[in-house]
């Protein structure tokens, strides 16, 4: 089975975009767009207190006459993040995203995150690793290639 491992390590370059609790959820959306993620951790004190994504904005924010602009990302950051270990699986993200209904999955090791797991990136993954078992259960029933 497939682990988040593989996806922390096959990305070249992991960065982790983070932004102050204290900072404006503009701020925040305007780091996203240029970083291309749908998330950022919210940090106060060097600490991660939260994730923010553009789901907080879209329930939280202009829905509710609430401005990018006048509104502090911690007023509509997630504070209660699922956090998963490099060892989980990729089904398990699946059925931790379905359980708690998050789009995105900060990854801890050793008390650091080194990534996040986006509903994207898993189901990619996972798409990915169910065509290398067609190619496989392919190669297998015409009798080219099996196991090499």
């Amino acid at each position: 089975m497939t682990t988040v491992r593989k996806l922390v390590d096959e990305k070249a370059e992991t960065k982790i975009h983070t932004i102050q609790a204290d900072a404006t959820v503009l701020d925040a959306l305007q780091i996203m767009a240029e970083a291309d993620t749908g998330a950022v951790l919210v940090t106060e004190n060097d600490k991660i207190i939260g994730i923010f994504t553009e789901r907080d904005y879209a329930r939280e924010g202009e829905v509710k006459g609430i401005y990018a602009k006048d509104t502090i990302v911690r007023d509509v950051m997630t504070s209660q993040m699922v956090m998963i270990r490099p060892e989980t699986t990729l089904q398990e993200c699946a059925e931790l995203m379905r359980q708690y209904r998050v789009r995105h999955l900060p990854v801890l090791e050793n008390e650091r995150v080194i990534g996040i797991v986006s509903i994207r990136g898993l189901a990619e993954a996972l798409l990915q690793q169910k065509q290398g078992t067609i190619v496989e259960l392919e190669k297998y029933i015409l009798g080219t290639g099996y196991g090499e």
